[in-house]
């Protein structure tokens, strides 16, 4: 069965050379067009698309409010951004509104394929120029106490980290390790506060830091 796409973008002709390059590739379908954040919500509930393909910088309703909603009503629909800059507050908003990759859309006729299939997969992507923001931002803000906080997480904890870092669900995680969501969830919070991040952005940053995923 073919992957399912909704490619959100406020200009036609880009979403129209996207659903080219898409729908040339074997396995993947794109099965709806949106040109705003709301009609994406809408179309979204309508279409039930495995994977949706979301600018962040859209008229009404932006791509990170977008994302956050369609999240909270299809937990298991996945989200790829599409972003003209390697802009850290507005990656830092689509992290934490559950998106599971991004790609930069000069380089979306090379990387979007690949993102597409990684997300279908269960996996982040994040185009190597984003990726490798990431890991200078947070390089910078490592101590040594920092580099030695992975020693002291448990095995438990270690596996939660690459799961979150995966972009897994609460309820994916508990199905994965066989686990309570309440348990879950306090996993992850002692994680969150043995490395003191505030975010799952900050868990992301950390993951790609220490080789627990792989950057693109």
């Amino acid at each position: 069965m073919d992957t399912t796409v909704l490619l959100v973008d406020d200009h036609a002709i880009l979403r129209e050379g996207l659903r080219m390059v898409l729908d040339a590739q074997p396995g993947i379908s794109v099965v709806g067009e949106a040109e705003d954040g709301r009609h994406a919500v809408e179309m979204a509930e309508r279409l039930r698309p495995q994977i949706v393909v979301m600018d962040i910088a859209m008229p009404n309703l932006n791509g990170a409010e977008a994302t956050r909603q369609i999240k909270r009503r299809f937990p298991g629909t996945r989200v790829l951004i599409l972003t003209m800059h390697e802009n850290r507050e507005y990656l830092a908003q689509i992290v934490e509104a559950g998106a599971i990759g991004a790609v930069l859309k000069r380089a979306a006729g090379t990387e979007l394929v690949e993102a597409v299939k990684a997300a279908a997969q269960g996996r982040s992507f994040f185009s190597p120029a984003i990726a490798t923001m990431m890991q200078e931002d947070y390089r910078f803000q490592l101590s040594k106490e920092g580099r030695d906080e992975a020693e002291h997480l448990t095995a438990r904890e270690r596996e939660i980290l690459q799961l979150v870092a995966e972009g897994k669900s609460n309820r994916d995680m508990a199905t994965i390790l066989d686990l309570s969501i309440k348990t879950v969830q306090t996993h992850r919070a002692h994680l969150m506060h043995k490395l003191d991040a505030h975010d799952r952005m900050d868990l992301v940053k950390y993951a790609i830091q220490h080789g627990i995923i792989a950057a693109p």
